[in-house]
């Protein structure tokens, strides 16, 4: 049996034991997640989704994070000038392995849902209550008290 998967904008054609690079997911080494996004499932008879197959998951291990290798860009300006620049980066990845594809039943499996990083930064930015800031009342200046004026005379 095979699903196809969407993760990350990528669409990934997945088999049991698979393993996978896929883009920096919010899961650390030996998490167990789930990807409910599934947009055809295929083996003895062929199910295509509208968008998606509804019921549908791929389970996955997470093995590691790891970091892609690096990309090079190389940057220059033309005519009478004579600026270069070179930039790079490495990629932030997930290794997976695929352990099971299920038809029916994601909802009551009980793992966890694959949620990308940056989805899950903007999702803890929003649910986050802004900070309490107590004002304090500004302490008002003694004055000296007035000596009533029988003891001011003596």
């Amino acid at each position: 049996m095979f699903a196809v998967l969407k993760t990350g904008g990528k669409q990934y054609k997945v088999q049991a034991g698979d393993i996978l690079r896929v883009e920096l997911l919010d899961a650390s080494a030996g998490q167990k997640v789930q990807f409910n996004d599934i947009l055809m499932l295929g083996g003895d008879s062929l199910t295509v989704g509208a968008p998606l197959v509804s019921g549908a998951a791929v389970q996955a291990e997470v093995i590691e994070q790891i970091k892609a290798d690096k990309v090079i860009h190389y940057v220059k300006r033309r005519r009478k000038h004579s600026s270069q620049r070179t930039k790079g980066h490495r990629q932030k990845l997930t290794l997976l392995r695929v352990t099971d594809i299920l038809a029916a039943g994601a909802d009551a499996s009980g793992v966890t849902a694959a949620v990308n990083t940056a989805v899950a930064r903007r999702a803890a930015h929003n649910a986050a209550p802004a900070p309490v800031v107590e004002e304090v009342p500004a302490a008002k200046p003694k004055r000296a008290a007035k000596k009533p004026a029988a003891e001011a005379q003596e």
